[in-house]
């Protein structure tokens, strides 16, 4: 999972993390899984391309909406299944869900109900790496809601003085909780914000997987050679409404919604993969 360049295990993830939300989704309407999921479903592209980039020893923040990443730097399906039905064997001994959990054996600093309060977290860990003589760099996920925030700005200045070793991934979904990100932001990318802070900004198709590896892997190159952060910011769309019980249907219309469908980037990625003979049908 992480730490692979192969397009047929970066398949093999977005499907576990696909599997594994739409696992969580059956439990949760069957009235076996307490909370609210906040399921990543169509965004897959985004957590595998990424985490695809990172050694083992690189490290990540995450999100409420963080099993994708989770799953990508190779969390113990295990514990965090257990995490989600409230039993003791849990990351968190049931107590915390999907929004408390952290691995540092994997280099998963946390994930975070609190929006856009993992950037900060990363900007601190990247810091501490420089300070060390590291080499290992940290990658903050977050969403577009969170870019709206004091703390992506704060933090973001911090790194783009410092040239510190972090990569901004955002994902774009297009919509913070139930607003569209043209009601709220007057900026069509999110990736502009970094030249204010001086350093580079780059957009990218979250549907795609291997575009998101290579942007990835530059950025995270960058990183890694003191050149300092990469705003990266991955258009993508999440299926399901923001949470469990919300369908989404009220500010997202049926046409938007299958039209993205229609972007599966596991039906891409499978299509690319069987056009150029890599994977059979039967595989």
């Amino acid at each position: 999972m992480a730490g692979t360049l192969d397009p047929v295990k970066l398949l093999e993830t977005m499907l576990r993390i696909r599997r594994f939300e739409e696992k969580v989704d059956q439990l949760f309407f069957a009235g076996k899984l307490p909370g609210m999921p906040h399921a990543c479903t169509g965004q897959e592209a985004s957590a595998a391309g990424v985490c695809a980039a990172l050694e083992p020893g690189d490290l990540i923040t995450s999100t409420h909406r963080g099993e994708g990443h989770l799953i990508a730097r190779g969390v113990d399906l295990y514990r965090l299944f257990a995490e989600l039905l409230g039993r003791r064997d849990g990351y968190s001994r049931g107590k915390g869900g999907t929004m408390h959990i952290a691995d540092l054996s994997i280099g998963l600093l946390g994930t975070t109900g609190i929006v856009g309060a993992g950037i900060p977290i990363a900007v601190g860990a990247a810091l501490a790496a420089r300070m060390k003589g590291s080499d290992r760099i940290v990658v903050a996920f977050f969403g577009d809601g969170a870019s709206n925030q004091g703390a992506f700005h704060e933090a973001l200045n911090m790194a783009g003085l410092w040239k510190l070793p972090v990569v901004f991934a955002c994902e774009n979904n297009l919509y913070g909780m139930s607003v569209a990100q043209w009601r709220h932001q007057a900026i069509k990318d999110i990736a502009v914000r970094a030249q204010a802070y001086g350093f580079l900004g780059e957009v990218v198709d979250g549907n795609a997987v291997l575009d998101v590896l290579e942007a990835a892997s530059r950025a995270v190159a960058r990183a890694r050679v003191g050149e300092g952060p990469t705003l990266l910011e991955m258009k993508t769309y999440r299926w399901s409404g923001h949470y469990g019980a919300d369908p989404g249907t009220s500010y997202r219309k049926a046409e938007e919604v299958a039209a993205w469908k229609e972007r599966c980037p596991i039906k891409r990625h499978t299509e690319l993969l069987l056009s150029q003979g890599s994977i059979s049908e039967s595989e």
